[in-house]
């Protein structure tokens, strides 16, 4: 197996379209299926779900209903959810609406915590009459595990415990291999990242053109000074305005997040454009950016209670380099200076408010690049980061994989016993 069919396997893998925030959207798909493989519409819905499921449900807009939360989500999944849109099952939520809203008056839901269990994990239970379906999605946002219907199984996938050991013994590609692969390879074979920037850009003319959540973007975009940074930023998190905000357009997620594809892309795009780079640099500066954070991604692991904000502001950041000239090594240090800087922003639930975070992140980026450019980076023995760039992302993987676990369940904890 080459290392150019990994890097190529990771791009199909973690880059597609989603229409909403991407863990409730996952619970509607996971009803969606219940559903069809119960034939009938449902009478009753029962879900058992992962904490950070629950967590990235609970505040976010579910796009075109102007509403929040799991409840409306689900009952989409019910009248009108097709599986086969994948995380575009909620395209139908503005047509359905009503629909949606009297299914959920009238029918019951049950959310459970479902403990012990993989950190993405979705089971959905539908009952109509004394016929029920079982489904199941785990690890990845569309990867179906199970499904049952009364008592026939007809897809039974073990899910695997994953180590950190053989995260790390798994990943047979290291950051020299991604640069490599964004700077060399033929633009012709690259050159498709491009749509990914036309569809993100409409959420941010969505964000800046609307009144979503706190409207950072709109905001800084309207300030009488407004630096070059500043213009990049505030375009990027009026995106996210929009898709935390309940916007039905739909961006490209990176590593199962809408937030971390419009943050490896946007700040590229919108500074190369405003430097005046030629669209093969911003090509391959996409690239580098999406990559990256990918490949950070799977030391963290899909969800985790860091901020996935941060291993996309880090591609951000190596992207910021290759824009300004830079070589790997110059990548490198960047990449060191972002982990010292932003590796302890938690996740503390998808929500509108996530674009101030996106804003600190992006922030951090181009100050890490601006030093790096300059041969700056942080000693090895600065905190977490080490002599090695691979044992530094080694290092804020298992931080995020198994160091903040206590936190997860604290985060919970606070997010569902908080005072009307």
């Amino acid at each position: 197996m080459s290392k150019e069919f990994i890097i190529e396997k990771l791009l199909r893998d973690n880059i597609f379209l989603a229409t909403g925030c991407t863990e409730p959207v996952a619970v509607a798909l996971c009803v969606a299926k219940a559903k069809e493989v119960l034939g009938v519409q449902p009478e009753k819905i029962e879900l058992f779900i992962s904490q950070n499921v629950i967590k990235n449900a609970m505040g976010v807009g579910i796009p075109g209903t102007g509403m929040i939360g799991l409840p409306i989500a689900i009952s989409l999944g019910v009248v009108c959810g097709d599986s086969s849109k994948g995380l575009e099952v909620l395209s139908c939520s503005k047509e359905y609406l009503p629909i949606a809203k009297d299914w959920m008056d009238t029918h019951k839901i049950e959310i459970h915590h479902a403990k012990d269990v993989d950190k993405l994990y979705i089971e959905c239970i539908a009952f109509a009459g004394n016929q029920s379906s079982k489904v199941i999605i785990a690890q990845t946002h569309q990867n179906f595990v199970y499904i049952q219907k009364n008592d026939d199984i007809i897809l039974d996938t073990p899910i695997l415990n994953v180590k950190q050991e053989s995260v790390s013994n798994n990943i047979l590609i290291d950051s020299k291999d991604i640069f490599d692969y964004a700077t060399k390879t033929e633009i012709s074979k690259l050159n498709w990242i491009l749509e990914i920037v036309e569809v993100i850009s409409q959420a941010s003319e969505e964000g800046l053109s609307g009144d979503y959540g706190l409207q950072i973007g709109k905001i800084l975009m309207s300030d009488e000074e407004t630096s070059l940074r500043k213009r990049v930023i505030a375009k990027t998190c009026a995106a996210s305005d929009a898709r935390m905000g309940g916007a039905t357009t739909a961006v490209y997620s990176n590593s199962g997040s809408g937030n971390q594809g419009i943050t490896c892309t946007l700040p590229i795009y919108e500074f190369a454009k405003e430097t005046n780079k030629s669209e093969d640099e911003i090509i391959r500066a996409l690239m580098l950016s999406h990559l990256i954070s990918i490949y950070i991604k799977q030391y963290i692991g899909r969800l985790s209670a860091l901020c996935g904000l941060i291993n996309a502001s880090i591609g951000v950041s190596s992207g910021l380099v290759y824009l300004q000239g830079g070589n790997f090594d110059q990548v490198s240090y960047a990449i060191k200076n972002m982990i010292n800087t932003t590796t302890g922003m938690i996740c503390d639930g998808a929500k509108p408010s996530c674009s101030l975070k996106m804003s600190v992140a992006l922030n951090s980026a181009f100050d890490s690049s601006t030093l790096a450019i300059r041969n700056i980076g942080v000693e090895p023995t600065d905190g977490i980061s080490e002599k090695s760039l691979e044992r530094s992302i080694q290092n804020i993987g298992k931080i995020g994989r198994y160091g903040m676990d206590s936190i997860d369940d604290l985060i919970l904890e606070i997010l569902t016993s908080k005072e009307d």
